[in-house]
């Protein structure tokens, strides 16, 4: 069995956050942000947040770094949910560690951080994929396509879930793309199902080859807590600005709850990141969808944005957003597992 998994940032105020002093490092060139912190011990799904904090007058466009600047370091007590390394003390050892390949290099390492999601087993679909790249959009000279970036996303929510203690079931899985820091995802068609098989070029072949396996695993684990998301980006008129949205089977209850759980964290999140706007996403039935009517799980299908818009590349494109957007779904997994329990 393979697993793989998430857990959500916890973010500080800024009175928390420079009520101590923190170590000084200076960018190299060739330095990002994650490449930063993990040099120094510290894991960024866990500091990200308080070292944007830290260096909000410091970042570049996109929040790069300038070699040769110097920038502060999170600490432990900074916050997250594990103890940092700093260059004065090491963080103790961790009580379980994971190693799933499928992450990449520098991801695969995965730290139990807590039993919240103890017994619960989720299957995660990223849309489209293999010889089908789903949606393009145009991004300056780039082509950006559907099944990358949903993949991305996919993949850093399934990271997550698994340092919760979930048991997580990546249908598609790319052998060697992992978690990917960078803007550009490009484009290819290596992504397999969940047992090793190529990806059918049929949709309604692809469509019931995943629903097939995510059925076959759901037996395995009859009388557990089981839910499946399955994550794209939509495409509309450019100038079309849309935010997160969900579906869920008409007939779901389940469903539905785990749908507008992840919904009400989303309008926490967005009342407090982005207060100057009011967050428009929604919870709607859509039982045709072939993944929604078929898959015996409780399923939850998320369009991420419109990959033709402006604003809504944004949301994707810059990894620390798509980092983010993994962050919020998780955070609404384990409300929903909470309240079902």
């Amino acid at each position: 069995m393979r697993r793989l998994i998430l857990t959500f940032t916890l973010f500080l105020n800024a009175s928390l956050l420079f009520s101590q002093a923190y170590p000084k490092v200076v960018a190299e060139d060739g330095d990002g942000i994650y490449l930063l912190l993990r040099r120094h011990g510290l894991e960024p799904a866990e500091h990200l947040q308080n070292f944007l904090e830290l260096n909000q007058d410091k970042l570049g466009q996109d929040n790069s770094l300038y070699a040769g600047k110097t920038y502060l370091l999170p600490t432990a007590s900074a916050g997250g949910t594990t103890a940092a390394a700093t260059p004065e003390k090491a963080a103790p050892a961790p009580a379980a560690v994971l190693v799933e390949p499928l992450f990449g290099e520098n991801y695969e390492r995965v730290e139990i951080l807590d039993r919240q999601l103890q017994g619960s087993v989720y299957y995660l679909v990223a849309g489209h994929s293999g010889p089908d790249p789903g949606a393009i959009g145009k991004y300056g000279p780039y082509q950006l396509s559907e099944d990358e970036y949903a993949y991305d996303v996919t993949i850093r929510l399934a990271r997550r879930l698994m340092e919760h203690g979930a048991t997580v079931y990546m249908i598609i899985q790319d052998p060697d793309d992992g978690i990917r820091d960078e803007n550009i995802l490009p484009m290819d068609t290596d992504e397999v199902g969940y047992y090793g098989d190529p990806v059918p070029h049929g949709q309604t072949q692809r469509l019931r080859s995943r629903v097939a396996d995510i059925n076959r695993l759901y037996q395995r684990h009859k009388g557990q807590h089981q839910r499946m998301l399955s994550i794209h980006i939509d495409s509309r008129s450019k100038g079309q600005n849309i935010d997160v949205f969900f579906y869920h089977h008409e007939n779901s209850t389940p469903g539905l709850a785990l749908a507008q759980r992840i919904h009400e964290v989303f309008t926490t999140k967005y009342n407090r990141y982005q207060p100057n706007r009011d967050y428009f996403g929604t919870v709607t039935p859509r039982s045709s969808l072939y993944v929604v009517k078929y898959s015996h799980p409780p399923t939850v299908f998320v369009e991420l944005g419109n990959i033709k818009n402006d604003k809504d590349q944004r949301r994707f494109v810059i990894p620390n957003n798509r980092q983010a957007l993994a962050n919020w779904l998780c955070d609404g997994i384990i409300a929903d597992y909470k309240a079902s329990n």
